[in-house]
């Protein structure tokens, strides 16, 4: 009887495991076919499986095969799996697999046909020496990255071609006049590559989407989505399944729920917000302690499982916010409506209520599936105006909460304080507001205020965040947690180097660094010329947090358990470990469940870090787009500025608006000026003129690019 399609493919997938574990094994040596049949008892009859099988191990770079005929790993013939970063000017840098190797230089001419975001395969051709990067050469490309490219359209007399957005493709896609459609010359579009380069020929293309011209405010925008691959429409499953979604809950989804809807609590969001997740209830108990609830919407009970809903939030990962936009994980009838606490209304939640001491220790706590009611939906600027301002109008409106309000601020700096004792570090610069016209120009730039009333919500998501991770990294449940990897030890030692230039030091890092090493530097440079320079270089040594189905730490906020609990709306993490909250409260976590979720949590983990730093990514493009559109008509103008970083092409000066540009090194033109790297400045051979980060200079604008996203400016107070 023959196997059907999809049980051969269930053996190869089987078998695929078993030969490449035997092959990757540390004391595998190269073997040619018949070698692997003999140790493996592989029968006579099972050559075709097993030779098809090791045809899609080398398809996948995972094995190579050599001239002899003997199946390999790549490092045992000096190859390496790793992922190609181009750059405009053709050359590129190998990002390999192992995540403490170092990027490997690729000259322009060893690319070989290899474009952004490939996965290829790499051999050295020259060793790292007196701190120059190793380099190499792409011998095979594994995976293309991309299918699917964003950029401008622009035309020839009998042709078409797409000037890519993102720079670090080096080369335009040619489009034949059969397949640019009804494309025009400034149109962005999005092009499907049909043939990549070969022999150091163009790819070409065909355009499948037509964004809208550059010169619509609208456009810059949503091309970045579509660079990004961004999901904006949810599928037609999706809606189908948003049908059955009631408006408000459900009788029979109140039964068996802890009804807390007595209990004082409010929301405290931006003027703007309307997906509100998380709500405060607290008081303070005759022995002297404080009762905090932290009570997130409960958006699990509309998204089960494996639905069309969890898949698709799964896929997005987390909600996407631009400068114009917002792109929900989860339809807003879901995020604005039954899954928002808003207030007056029933709503279902997952309550962890700590009891915490004087000293911001939680004494006990309990994690409730509530059914709340919110009683007032609160602003930041509001609370602000009650706690600091002491705005008498906004103290009348809101009367019988400003002994509440007070509460809050109370033990919120209690827990402040003994985050700031442990040693968390608070990097606290400045963020933008960019102000939009009714056609989507940027048109005035803000600096972004954190107030006393986000700094309590922060503080209480915080502390919930730690006490559900340790609660289940206790109970030995499988569960996501928040990374946050301690920093490389080379990069603290540059660090260190460099600050003891100003006669800062961290003692004894060459070991290992703590936390408060790093605070009690920041708080020794508060408010003295070098802290935003020193404060940069700190936040450039850490490493970025991500998504692991290990509890590993989180070194920034010195905690030893950490996880992301309080945002289901807007990140799934979230809504994974609420899943999982939920089973274990109703004994439903047995041993087969628990099997299932060891087995899925590393994925979803690293998808969620995936999808996360995908959305940061396009968040920090927005953002630098509309600065640049703001300061297009502001060619020939002088403003004061700080020198915010400094590298050997130039030095970046950050504006008070939070506007960065380069002043790029053909344009200081009073003296030739040397990179001095190990001290981060430069120096003018004749003039002897220092520049150095975190000094005040005056710039004039010479340039912007939109297409580029750069601000290019020339100091005009030369020294």
């Amino acid at each position: 009887m023959k196997e059907s399609g999809d049980d051969m493919n269930k053996i190869i997938f089987e078998k695929k495991d078993k030969v490449y574990g035997f092959i990757s094994d540390k004391h595998y040596k190269p073997m040619k076919l018949k070698d692997i049949m003999i140790v493996l008892s592989v029968p006579k009859q099972e050559t075709a499986l097993l030779k098809q099988i090791l045809d899609i191990l080398i398809e996948e770079g995972k094995i190579v095969k050599t001239q002899r005929g003997k199946y390999a790993m790549p490092e045992h013939m000096g190859l390496f799996p790793a992922t190609f970063q181009g750059n405009q000017s053709g050359f590129g840098f190998a990002i390999l697999e192992d995540a403490e190797a170092k990027d490997v230089f690729i000259p322009k001419d060893f690319v070989n046909g290899a474009m952004h975001k490939d996965t290829v395969l790499i051999k050295y051709t020259t060793p790292e020496a007196e701190g120059k990067r190793a380099e190499g050469e792409i011998v095979k490309i594994l995976e293309r990255g991309q299918s699917f490219i964003v950029g401008t359209f622009e035309e020839s007399q009998n042709f078409g071609f797409v000037v890519p957005d993102d720079s670090k493709h080096a080369k335009d896609i040619y489009v034949s006049n059969k397949h640019k459609g009804k494309a025009m010359k400034g149109h962005k579009v999005v092009v499907e590559i049909i043939k990549y380069p070969e022999n150091d020929k163009k790819p070409e293309g065909k355009i499948v989407e037509i964004i809208g011209h550059i010169s619509d405010p609208t456009t810059d925008i949503l091309a970045i989505v579509r660079q990004y691959e961004i999901p904006t429409e949810f599928p037609s499953e999706v809606e189908k399944f948003l049908e059955n979604i009631p408006t408000e809950v459900d009788e029979k989804d109140k039964v068996s729920r802890e009804d807390l809807r007595d209990v004082m609590m409010v929301t405290i969001d931006g003027e703007d917000a309307k997906d509100l997740d998380d709500a405060i209830s607290l008081e303070k108990l005759e022995n002297g302690n404080y009762r905090l609830g932290v009570h997130i919407a409960d958006v699990t009970n509309y998204i089960k499982e494996d639905s069309p809903m969890d898949k698709e939030a799964l896929k997005r990962g987390t909600s996407v916010y631009l400068v114009d936009r917002v792109i929900p994980m989860i339809p807003r009838k879901l995020s604005n409506g039954i899954c928002s606490l808003n207030a007056n209304v029933d709503r279902l939640a997952l309550s962890c209520i700590m009891d915490v001491d004087n000293k911001g220790h939680v004494i006990s706590h309990r994690i409730s599936q509530a059914l709340i009611n919110i009683d007032r939906r609160m602003t930041y600027t509001n609370v602000k105006k009650i706690l600091v301002d002491e705005d008498k109008e906004v103290i009348e409106e809101y009367k019988e909460f400003t002994g509440f309000f007070k509460l809050m601020e109370e033990l919120a700096a209690v827990l402040r304080t003994r985050r700031t004792e442990r040693g968390a570090i608070d990097f606290d610069f400045d963020e933008a507001k960019i102000i939009l016209d009714d056609r989507g120009k940027a048109i005035d730039i803000k600096p972004y205020e954190r107030n006393v009333a986000t700094h309590i919500i922060e503080e209480f998501m915080l502390l919930a965040n730690e006490t559900i991770a340790e609660d289940y990294f206790w109970q030995d449940i499988p569960f996501l947690y928040r990374t946050h990897e301690d920093p490389a030890p080379e990069k603290i030692q540059k660090l260190n180097e460099f600050m003891h230039n100003f006669g800062y030091s961290m003692k004894g890092v060459s070991t290992k660094i703590h936390p408060k090493d790093i605070q009690k530097v920041l708080k020794e440079i508060e408010g003295k010329d070098e802290e935003p320079i020193i404060s940069r270089l700190a936040l450039r040594s850490m490493k970025q947090a991500r998504y692991t189905a290990s509890c590993e730490g989180h070194f920034g906020l010195a905690a030893k358990y950490y996880s992301h609990f309080t945002s289901p709306i807007r990140r799934y993490p979230d809504l994974q470990i609420h899943r999982i909250i939920k089973e274990n409260i109703n004994n439903e976590l047995k041993a087969n469940r628990i099997k299932k979720l060891r087995d899925i949590m590393p994925e979803v983990a690293k998808q969620c870090s995936i999808t996360e730093r995908r959305a940061e990514d396009a968040e920090r493009d927005t953002e630098k787009l509309k600065k640049v559109e703001y300061m297009e008509d502001k060619i020939g103008e002088e403003f004061d500025g700080v020198i915010s970083s400094i590298t050997g092409w130039g030095m970046y000066i950050e504006l008070p608006n939070t506007v960065e540009g380069l002043v790029h090194v053909n344009n200081m033109k009073d003296d030739y000026y040397n990179y001095d790297e190990k001290l981060h400045v430069f120096v003018g051979e004749r003039t002897s003129n220092v520049y150095k980060m975190g000094e005040k200079v005056k710039v004039k604008l010479i340039g912007t690019d939109k297409i580029r996203k750069t601000i290019d400016f020339m100091i005009v107070d030369n020294k």
